[in-house]
């Protein structure tokens, strides 16, 4: 989870395109052109990402024996890109997809179940593969992965003679103990955008709340923790505006003791060498509960283009880039999570500082694995629903039924 989602209606309305795209048998540039050269689309296009994956990119075309044609887009960008693409018949032969994209590109039609070439998706997360499905064929791969979790500073709370909290209760004791001058105790981000509602899952569905009912008192009980810490001032009113960039600029600048973040931050705390912090797995409400958080990262993918030849090469192009060599190399260098569980060990003994991490992906579940394409309208109600709850404006489990009636 690093930019917003933005496929919407958007989808919808492509549909038709995507559908004619599909049907027509015909691809346009990808397959018209040359038959030994894959186009590519993604949105890694910062480094270091950019060459990092692109590492991976092209020990996959000597793999395959095939050339490489990439372009590279803005996250923003790239539905809309994709959009044109499919309407042009100019779609690419290997598309990167965000993975609660995944599902509604696949309903219009425009993607081609991994199935078809006989690829092998034994072994992967659960929640990933879920991720990647669309009424029950698999249609994407991805290598690694990213969740949430607890960081903490450590000199802030050996000072204070605590341990890093595992439940509700220990959470909200130690951030109110870390709560002193401008330090808060927690930060996180409660922002009006998917991101909000990405750093609120982790507790709601622990707790045993659903998307499917957000009118549920384990649902409410969930909002009603972040709005204990800020009306405590355990966390700042501020975490209203807050996005995950500014959670962790609190934390860097000592002005939070805990914050709530993905693995993604972790290049630029270990960059601040007067820094020591640790992570854990986001606190359950209560001892025995299993964490469960969501799924970040991008699934590769085959997109119908007519040409059922390189169609086939795409296809074990994407087995390519999930395969052991390139999970392992991608995790190591972007600090994300393989997605091949018994590559767990492996992995957190060469990177002890995604330990926490790695576990967590085990019981991680996809946005969109219960409500599929209606996942947004469930996303937008969630932040609306905070919102109001953290501005005063509606209790916790009034908060809920106000969003969901709009």
């Amino acid at each position: 989870m690093r930019r917003p989602h933005v496929l919407g209606s958007l989808a919808i309305l492509a549909i038709t395109p995507f559908a004619l795209t599909a049907c027509s048998g015909g691809g346009g540039a990808a397959a018209g052109g040359d038959a030994g050269t894959l186009t590519i689309l993604d949105y890694y296009n910062n480094e270091p990402d950019k060459t990092l994956v692109g590492d991976a990119l092209d020990r996959c075309a000597d793999d395959v024996g095939v050339k490489i044609k990439r372009e590279t887009v803005p996250g923003k960008d790239l539905i809309q890109k994709v959009l044109q693409q499919s309407s042009s018949k100019t779609l690419p032969d290997v598309l990167m997809l965000d993975n609660p994209d995944v599902q509604e590109i696949a309903a219009t039609g425009g993607l081609s179940p991994l199935s078809d070439y006989g690829v092998d998706t034994s072994g992967f997360a659960k929640g990933i593969l879920d991720a990647a499905s669309y009424e029950g064929e698999v249609y994407g791969l991805a290598p690694t992965v990213n969740t949430l979790g607890l960081f903490y500073n450590e000199d802030l709370l050996a000072a204070k003679g605590i341990t890093p909290p595992t439940t509700w209760d220990e959470l909200k004791t130690a951030a109110a103990a870390l709560t002193e001058g401008d330090t808060y105790g927690l930060a996180f981000s409660s922002i009006a955008t998917y991101e909000g509602s990405w750093q609120f899952l982790p507790f709601m569905w622990t707790n045993g709340g659903d998307e499917a009912d957000l009118t549920t008192p384990a649902v409410a009980e969930a909002l009603q923790l972040q709005v204990d810490l800020v009306n405590s001032g355990s966390a700042s009113k501020s975490v209203i505006n807050w996005s995950q960039a500014d959670v962790n600029d609190q934390f860097m600048a000592g002005k939070a003791a805990m914050m709530i973040n993905g693995p993604w931050q972790i290049p630029a705390l270990s960059a601040d060498t007067n820094l020591k912090y640790g992570s854990v797995q986001v606190p359950v409400n209560k001892a025995g509960q299993t964490p469960v958080a969501p799924l970040g990262g991008e699934v590769w993918t085959v997109p119908v283009t007519g040409d059922k030849d390189k169609q086939a090469k795409a296809a074990k192009f994407v087995e390519c880039i999930s395969s052991d060599e390139n999970q392992l190399a991608l995790a190591e260098a972007r600090f994300t999570v393989p997605t091949k569980t018994a590559l767990a060990e492996q992995y957190v003994a060469k990177v002890p500082e995604m330990a926490a991490f790695t576990e967590q992906v085990a019981n991680a579940r996809s946005r969109t694995g219960e409500l599929g394409e209606e996942w947004p309208e469930a996303a937008t109600e969630i932040y609306t629903a905070i919102q109001l709850a953290l501005t005063g404006q509606a209790t916790p489990e009034e908060a809920f039924k106000q969003a969901a009636a709009g």
